[in-house]
C-alpha cells in the first residue's frame, strides 16, 4: 500500500465515494467537498465509510473522537479535507 499522503487518501476517498453504499456521485470531489451537503450522505453513511476505510487501510482509527471534536466545534458537516487530515495521522 502506498504511503498515507494527502493526495493518496483523497484519491482513495474519491474512488470509494463515486459509488458508495447505494449512492452514486459523478461531480467533482475535492478537499472542500462536504459529506452530507455535497455528496448526499447521511450520518450512518459516515459510520460505514469509517468502517470501510479501516478495512481498506488495515488499521483502526479513532473515528468517534474525530466526530466528537467536530461536534464540539459546532460543525454540522464533514469537509473532506478534515477527513483526509484525520486519516493522515500515523
Amino acid at each position: 500500500m502506498m504511503p498515507f499522503t494527502q493526495e493518496r487518501i483523497l484519491q482513495d476517498l474519491r474512488d470509494l465515494l463515486r459509488d458508495f453504499n447505494g449512492k452514486e456521485y459523478s461531480g467533482d470531489i475535492g478537499l472542500k467537498s462536504l459529506l452530507f451537503a455535497d455528496l448526499g450522505l447521511v450520518s450512518i453513511d459516515a459510520v460505514i465509510l469509517a468502517e470501510t476505510l479501516e478495512t481498506f487501510y488495515r488499521r483502526q482509527f479513532p473515528f468517534n473522537k474525530f466526530l466528537a471534536k467536530l461536534v464540539g466545534e459546532g460543525a454540522g458537516d464533514i469537509e473532506l479535507g478534515r477527513l483526509v487530515a484525520f486519516y493522515m495521522v500515523k
